[in-house]
């Protein structure tokens, strides 16, 4: 893993992909192996909204997290440099690792370029990637059923494609080999020139060879990426959007893995019910007696079932549940499918109550880039 020795100026590496690709498992395990290496990182989690779950998974592995909320780095330009600036106040990273929005695109131009023209003589740009779920992949390209996003969202799945420097195929160990291969060919094939890997981000298979790329090449300068930003605009519309912080009380000790799992399978099953298309769902819960713990869950799609890639060490009776969720139906829907869970949940042998302390929900706003460099060169 290698930084010029040379270049004084901090790398800044944005790592891009939809909703439910694995780019968190991926930027932990990069900033896991660049801390490793000496390097200093800091990172940058964005969001339509506030009360990230990907934010508190990267601090409760010790690292430095600067959020912003309220649109996506395009819209939120001025945010994103001054993020950085408090991140290099506090610990002047060496590297700065940026996961903008799951259902945001044409990042080159209204992020990577633009930083690189104002603010060139403090940042190195690293090539975008763009990472996907293959199952979620092949069924918007068409080798598979059974995708039951609409055109609109679709179009903003393929621009994200479309647009990056290096496409990364996840989650390899959990596909058939044949279908990574296959995924791989029809990329090739409506994206040529676009380099492509595949790796695991959660057993770490490929993933050297990846970051070392990320670290040893410079963005490019191309044609930025044609966009029709009403067909755009439409498509992220169509996404509800919810987020929200629960406070957990259970009279008997429970365990932490199983709430979460109970919670989103009740979700699941009713957003399923409504034929809303689930993008993600991501939970923590972390408990309130100061041992800093973190349980976390996921949940990709509604043909899954939940996945808890963190636990807890004991049973809890207090804590707070932070809940993200997004998928194709009106933000109402998914609010309903909560306080559903919640009251089924109450009603257990045991019960569980969860009280809502604040909640987001909402439907994302048209994207306004601060700026949009369409002719940039080296």
């Amino acid at each position: 893993m290698t930084l010029s020795a040379t270049d004084s100026r901090a790398r800044y590496i944005m790592i891009g992909g939809f909703l439910g690709a694995g780019k968190s498992t991926a930027i932990l395990k990069l900033a896991q192996r660049l801390r490793a290496a000496g390097r200093t990182v800091g990172l940058i989690t964005n969001d339509q909204g506030i009360d990230l779950v990907d934010t508190a998974f990267m601090r409760s592995h010790g690292f430095d997290v600067e959020e912003i909320a309220g649109g996506c780095f395009c819209c939120r330009f001025d945010s994103l440099k001054d993020a950085a600036d408090r991140l290099t106040m506090k610990m002047r990273p060496d590297v700065f690792i940026a996961e903008p929005v799951g259902s945001c695109t044409d990042l080159i131009a209204t992020v990577s370029y633009p930083l690189r023209r104002l603010y060139g003589d403090a940042f190195s740009i690293a090539p975008l990637s763009v990472v996907l779920d293959p199952t979620r992949a092949r069924r918007v390209l068409g080798l598979d059923d059974d995708s039951r996003f609409s055109s609109k969202v679709r179009y903003i799945y393929r621009k994200q494609i479309e647009e990056a420097d290096l496409i990364v195929i996840n989650k390899i160990d959990g596909i058939d080999a044949n279908a990574v291969q296959e995924l791989t060919q029809r990329l090739r094939d409506e994206f040529p020139d676009r380099e492509i890997r595949s790796v695991s981000a959660r057993t770490e298979i490929g993933l050297p060879a990846w970051f070392d790329h990320l670290l040893a090449n410079d963005l490019k300068s191309g044609n930025p990426l044609t966009i029709d930003y009403e067909t755009y605009a439409e498509g992220e519309a169509l996404l509800g959007w919810l987020n929200a912080t629960l406070t957990l009380q259970s009279p008997e000790p429970v365990e932490g893995t199983a709430v979460l799992e109970s919670l989103a399978n009740r979700v699941r099953d009713t957003l399923t019910g409504r034929s809303a298309e689930i993008a993600h769902m991501k939970m923590t819960l972390a408990p309130d007696d100061g041992s800093n713990e973190l349980a976390v869950l996921n949940l990709v799609r509604n043909d899954v079932v939940p996945e808890a890639s963190q636990a807890l060490s004991d049973p809890l009776t207090t804590g707070e549940l932070v809940l993200n969720v997004r998928a194709e139906c009106d933000a109402t829907e998914i609010r309903a499918a909560l306080d559903d869970a919640i009251r089924k949940l109450a009603r257990r042998s045991t019960p569980l109550s969860l009280t809502i302390s604040h909640v987001e929900q909402f439907q994302p706003a048209p994207p306004e880039p601060t700026h949009r460099d369409t002719n940039q060169t080296e």
